[in-house]
């Protein structure tokens, strides 16, 4: 019985928009990484170091240093050097702007947020 209850409740979870679950499937699909997508698109001209960026998102710096690292290689930050130290930013790309900004408004339904909690704790496993 439990596999039918777990196959209804992943059917129903994955009813949202395909591009935004695969969005958080496989680029916001940390706790860490959503705060700092939410940060970077209500801040979308901030550049800065780690050190701050984590300050500004109440976390450890070791733990949003390799999260901001992940999504450099998922195209939705830039790294560069200021000399010897990386500054991040959200990317100027207007189609990843506009993923962003879809999967953030899509964050103020109360049935998003929960289909994205289940899918980002699913993806823990």
């Amino acid at each position: 019985m439990a596999s039918n209850e777990d196959d209804f409740t992943a059917r129903l979870m994955d009813d949202m928009d395909p591009v935004l679950l695969a969005f958080v499937k496989t680029k916001v699909n940390s706790f860490i990484k959503w705060d700092l997508v939410r940060f970077f698109h209500e801040n979308p001209n901030t550049a800065d170091t780690v050190e701050n960026i984590a300050k500004y998102a109440g976390r450890n710096v070791t733990a949003v240093e390799p999260e901001l690292d992940e999504l450099v290689r998922d195209d939705i930050m830039e790294k560069r050097l200021l000399g010897d130290t990386p500054i991040y930013q959200l990317v100027t790309n207007e189609d990843m702007r506009d993923l962003v900004d879809k999967f953030i408004s899509a964050c103020e339904d109360r049935h998003f947020r929960v289909k994205a909690v289940y899918h980002i704790i699913r993806g823990m496993r």
